[in-house]
């Protein structure tokens, strides 16, 4: 059974950092891709990043330039750094997963249905 546990979440001010890790267990590092969404109360999920069992990665626009996904797959641990972040940032963000390996090269990526999801942590930007 594939889990994933997510943590880093927190309250920061706007344009600082924060690095959120996803640990991922009872999966095939290279047959799988990974990804962060977020979701606000009342809004529609949004994917954020994705990275696939070939290390491509894709963005939403709107954190291309400040987010920065990756993976350790000595770690079974998928990261997400956040720079520059804004209030609209606020979000509780979750990790999934998806047995398919080359997902990052889709266009409609964060539209597709993934398999396996985190409990989510919490990210609030407010000064």
């Amino acid at each position: 059974q594939v889990q994933l546990v997510e943590s880093g979440g927190g309250s920061v001010q706007p344009g600082g950092s924060l690095r959120l890790s996803c640990v991922v267990s009872g999966y095939r590092p290279h047959t799988y891709s990974l990804a962060w969404f977020r979701q606000v109360p009342g809004q529609d999920r949004e994917g954020v990043a994705i990275i696939d069992s070939d290390g491509r990665t894709n963005y939403a626009d709107v954190v291309k330039g400040r987010f920065t996904i990756s993976q350790d797959n000595a770690k079974n641990t998928l990261y997400l750094q956040m720079n520059s972040l804004k209030p609209e940032d606020t979000a509780m963000y979750s990790c999934a997963a998806e047995p398919w390996a080359t997902m990052a090269t889709m266009a409609d990526w964060a539209r597709r249905a993934f398999t396996y999801w985190g409990q989510g942590t919490q990210v609030t930007v407010s000064s």
